[in-house]
């Protein structure tokens, strides 16, 4: 007969029960998003190398020289690839609810499991797709370029931040409104003209960059060149702003979520 210390043990949940959690969803999700298609993980890097092949072919074809530097390829890979951070985070997030709800079946799965899972894993492997992108790039062109890696650090987690704030308050009100899939996706079609891609801040005329500097997304990519560039100092640049709008939505979103994540599944 057990004694009742041993009853109470068994009782008690495993430990580390989030974080085993978190890593099981995403296995599973590696598996269902990369382990199933052919090339796996090769086509996560070269779909952003195929995009900055055609900017630099496109753009080298009507100008001379980008706005910083020499190099093309280099210019757009510094705009596209922390966008493509930002937009690829908010677009997981806002459907990882729907994207797991099998699992939400399960009384040790919580609906916060599932967004921690696909931010986790898609950062590291945007990140990881980041690193092989721009260190490729940096072997096999001649760019003399010299890095300075705060920027680059700070526009990478500004660029995440926000890709997890904006993607969390859609999952809310995507779910609670249905319209609004539709509406943010015309809001996004100008966003990446609108977000330093192909061209910096200065270039614009001064009523413009009034405008743009409300975007912060404008924030991410000019840290970013900052980065790279060491003549381009972006005085515009506002980490306060930049990483105040995104741990603004996040306490939002899951403020909101955690009160309505039950009426986002019915969706």
């Amino acid at each position: 007969m057990s004694s009742p210390s041993h009853e109470t043990a068994s009782l008690r949940p495993p430990r580390f029960l989030t974080l085993r959690t978190v890593i099981a969803l995403m296995l599973r999700e590696m598996g269902s998003t990369y382990g199933r298609s052919p090339g796996g993980y090769f086509w996560a890097i070269a779909q952003p190398i195929g995009m900055i092949m055609v900017l630099a072919l496109a753009f080298g074809l009507l100008f001379r020289s980008p706005s910083l530097g020499t190099s093309f390829i280099l210019f757009y890979s510094t705009g596209f690839l922390p966008f493509d951070l930002y937009n690829q985070l908010q677009s997981k997030i806002s459907s990882s609810l729907i994207y797991s709800r099998a699992m939400l079946a399960y009384p040790r799965v919580t609906w916060l499991d599932t967004i921690l899972a696909r931010f986790v894993l898609n950062t590291i492997t945007l990140l990881t797709v980041f690193c092989i992108v721009i260190t490729g790039i940096l072997l096999v062109v001649d760019t003399h370029t010299i890095i300075s890696i705060t920027p680059i650090l700070l526009g990478l987690s500004m660029a995440a931040a926000l890709g997890l704030g904006v993607g969390l308050m859609n999952c809310l009100l995507g779910g609670l409104f249905p319209v609004w899939d539709i509406l943010w996706r015309i809001i996004m079609r100008p966003m990446f003209m609108a977000s330093g891609v192909l061209f910096i801040f200065e270039d614009m005329p001064r009523f413009v960059q009034t405008i743009l500097w409300w975007n912060p997304v404008f924030h991410v990519t000019g840290l970013m060149r900052m980065g790279f560039y060491q003549t381009y100092s972006a005085d515009y640049i506002s980490l306060r702003y930049g990483f105040g709008v995104a741990f603004v939505l996040m306490a939002a979103g899951l403020l909101f979520l955690r009160a309505n994540y039950q009426r986002v599944l019915e969706k």
